[in-house]
Parts: C-alpha cells; structure tokens; sequence
C-alpha cells in the first residue's frame, strides 16, 4: 500500500488519516507545541470535512469498491508499489535536507534497486532484502529544524493538515514528485487519479474502523493526525510534552 505523505501522491479526502489506523495510533487527546487549542478554526475545516467525506462516499469509495473488484492482487500490490516507489523520490530529498545521512543512504539505495531490478519500482525487491521504507516530507523537515505546526487545518480534497503541513506541501513537496514533471497531462492526470483510486481500495477496511470507533470521526482523525505528525518528526520518538500531560490530566 502507498504510504506517501507528498502533495500529489496524497490521496484525498480520508486517505491519510484512515492510514493512521494502519500504523496502530490510538485516539488521545493531544495538543502540539504547546498550544492549547490546536484548532481555532474548527468550524471552517468541520464544513470542509464534510465536504470531503461527501466526496468519498459518492465517488471514491464506490471507485475504489469497483477497482478492488477487477483488479487482481498481484497487480494491486504492483501498482501501490509503483507509487511508493515514486515517493521515495522525496524522502531522499527531506534526508538530506535533515541530514540523516545513514537514511539518507538506505532510502537512495531502495530507490535505485526498486527503480531498475524492481523494474520501475513495480516490485518491492528492497523490501525483500531488508531495506526498510522511509517517511519523509518537507513538513516533516522544517518540523525537525523546530517549526511548529501551527493551526490543525482540513484542506479541500486532500483531507487532514496543519498550517506548516499544507504550505509545505504546495510550495514545495509538489515539487519534489517525478510525476510533476510529466509533460503529458493526459499520463500525468491518469497516473494521479489511479493512485488516489488504488490507495483507497488499500483503505477500505480501514475506513469501515473509522465509522465504529468514535462517534465523532472529526476528532478522532484530528487526533490521530497530530499525533502521527508529532512521530514522524521525531522518528517514533518524541519527547515528553508536559502541555500534553497537563492537558490528559485536566
């Protein structure tokens, strides 16, 4: 399954935050850099949210239903393989850009050996070798270099964010995709659409879990995205937020 936090590979509407259920986050409550409102502009972004839970319900899922249907798992696996690989584009970038110099490495040499033994990354051969898949954006790098997140914000069709995610995302992890760079719309568009569609199909378990554990799905995939932003910047180790055990302990 396509795990990639860059802007086109993003699936929309509920694509990250059902992910986050794949990767074990629960929901708590939770209240980055200190802020004890995380999100002033929840009013807007509930409208936008059901916005887009109204988009998937009437044209993604069904998509993704149908896809799921037709296509055969071993060209399921090859075609979320293919987009992971593309992704790994911009991990080595954010490495870099973080100086993990060790990741860095490992993250290349996945793309190389994917890119050309797994023929265009169709074929996770690196996995098979034991070279682990990486996360990495540039929300992510300005987050390691002590940005905060700013705002929790709910864009239009790409779903979950914070205001140093969203900006990122447009002004520069846009930027960073190979499929950016495709002249031809009618293969670009294409490519696009098949990777929200195949991510979704991936997803559709995980979005029935979603609808059962909470009765609010806004909070819980608010939580549940801070949450797994904070991890990814601090690498699965973030430090203890005494704002956080201030706030569970109200």
């Amino acid at each position: 399954m396509s795990a990639s936090l860059s802007p086109i590979n993003v699936p929309l509407v509920l694509l990250i935050p059902l992910a986050l259920l794949l990767s074990g986050c629960s929901y708590i409550p939770f209240v980055d850099d200190g802020q004890r409102e995380p999100d002033p502009w929840e009013s807007m972004n509930r409208s936008v949210n059901t916005f887009n839970n109204g988009l998937d319900d009437y044209l993604l899922k069904p998509l993704a239903k149908g896809y799921q249907t037709i296509t055969p798992e071993p060209v399921d696996k090859g075609v979320s393989n293919f987009f992971s690989n593309l992704d790994d584009v911009t991990v080595v970038i954010n490495d870099l850009l973080q100086f993990k110099v060790i990741q860095g490495t490992s993250d290349l040499a996945r793309l190389s050996i994917n890119s050309t033994v797994g023929i265009l990354g169709l074929f996770d051969v690196a996995d098979r070798i034991g070279i682990e898949k990486h996360h990495e954006d540039f929300g992510q790098t300005l987050g390691f270099w002590g940005a905060p997140n700013g705002p929790y914000l709910v864009l239009p069709f790409f779903g979950p964010s914070t205001l140093r995610d969203g900006t990122s995302m447009i002004a520069v992890d846009w930027r960073t995709d190979p499929l950016f760079y495709e002249k031809d719309r009618t293969v670009k568009y294409g490519l696009y659409t098949m990777d929200v569609i195949d991510t979704r199909a991936d997803l559709l378990y995980a979005s029935n879990i979603v609808d059962k554990s909470s009765t609010d799905s806004y909070l819980f995939i608010r939580e549940s995205y801070l949450q797994r932003r904070r991890n990814l910047v601090y690498d699965g180790k973030p430090p203890e937020d005494e704002s956080m055990n201030e706030f569970l302990d109200l």
